[in-house]
């Protein structure tokens, strides 16, 4: 992990213009796909996804407003989010839970 990594409490995952998905923990992970793949450097969105990615690596600005600005930017440029159940790590769910069931 990166000195200056911060996660994400629940990964984002976007489809992405060609069609693929990826999944985005961190506001850094966010930033970098920003700066080097994004489609279009336009936008209002984008450009405040950016400033607030920024100021998050920071800690100026909340890791999860850095996420949501990096949604609206997303959206603004075509690429949807996948929405995915967050999965809750549980004492009930490996083979002695399903024997017991």
């Amino acid at each position: 992990m990166l000195l200056n990594e911060i996660p994400w409490a629940i990964p984002l995952t976007v489809r992405l213009s060609n069609g693929l998905m990826r999944t985005f923990t961190s506001v850094y992970e966010a930033l970098d796909f920003l700066g080097h793949e994004w489609p279009q450097r336009k936008g209002e969105r984008y450009e405040r996804a950016v400033r607030t990615c920024r100021r998050a690596l920071k800690r100026m600005t909340p890791a999860a407003v850095a996420r949501e600005a990096f949604v609206a930017a997303c959206l603004e440029a075509g690429m949807p989010v996948v929405m995915t159940p967050y999965k809750q790590k549980s004492k009930d769910t490996g083979p002695e839970a399903a024997r017991t069931a």
